[in-house]
């Protein structure tokens, strides 16, 4: 440190990118053993940052970046979204379904890319922007699967009737991508998923994860 810097800011920033190296988040103990400081430090800069959006706490008191990072930089989001964009569209195509990336926003599962199938007569109808309860639906199930089994291939999550009346859903979640916790999945009028969906939905989900690193 010298003396034209902050050390508060500096302290900021470290958390920050603490957080960022970590899929699982970190503890208010964790952070202040890494940090070198008392926890009451780390209790006034996650609050402070959380204010911000830049850090956000889940039920079990772990902290994680939030998506507050992503809108420092308007391009940003657009990026992540358009890496998605072409796993997405295969996979839509493939399956003839609605395809989706999402991404985990406080305590809920935010769409940030949607694509549609160009060949079918009808599909479910999901748009950018729309937000459910991570505990339903398949996209925040699958999210929540990875937080549960972090060392495990988690696989792929299938739900039924939870967001949409007679609509099923697919979804894995994104694993590797370091500070960011999301799933794609796909959401289709059906009372069942085609059994050729679920591992179609597991390959998409890698590809987003290799385009996003």
């Amino acid at each position: 440190m010298t003396a034209e810097t902050s050390q508060t800011l500096d302290r900021g920033l470290r958390v920050l990118k603490l957080l960022a190296d970590t899929d699982h988040g970190l503890t208010v103990t964790e952070l202040s053993t890494k940090l070198g400081v008392n926890r009451t430090v780390v209790y006034r800069l996650l609050a402070t940052l959380e204010q911000h959006a830049l850090v956000r706490r889940d039920l079990g008191g772990r902290a994680r970046v939030g998506l507050g990072v992503l809108r420092l930089g308007r391009q940003v989001h657009p990026l992540v979204r358009e890496a998605a964009l072409p796993a997405l569209r295969s996979l839509a195509e493939d399956i003839g379904a609605t395809a989706h990336l999402t991404l985990v926003d406080g305590t809920e599962a935010l769409a940030v890319a949607v694509v549609e199938p160009t060949w079918t007569d009808y599909h479910v109808a999901y748009r950018a922007g729309f937000r459910h309860p991570l505990d339903r639906g398949a996209a925040g199930r699958a999210i929540l699967a990875a937080r549960q089994s972090p060392s495990l291939d988690p696989g792929y999550t299938l739900t039924h009737g939870e967001l949409e009346a007679g609509a099923s859903g697919a979804a894995a979640p994104l694993v590797g991508v370091t500070g960011v916790e999301g799933s794609v999945g796909v959401v289709m009028l059906a009372d069942s998923v085609p059994e050729r969906v679920g591992p179609r939905v597991v390959e998409a989900a890698r590809e987003v994860a290799e385009a996003l690193r």
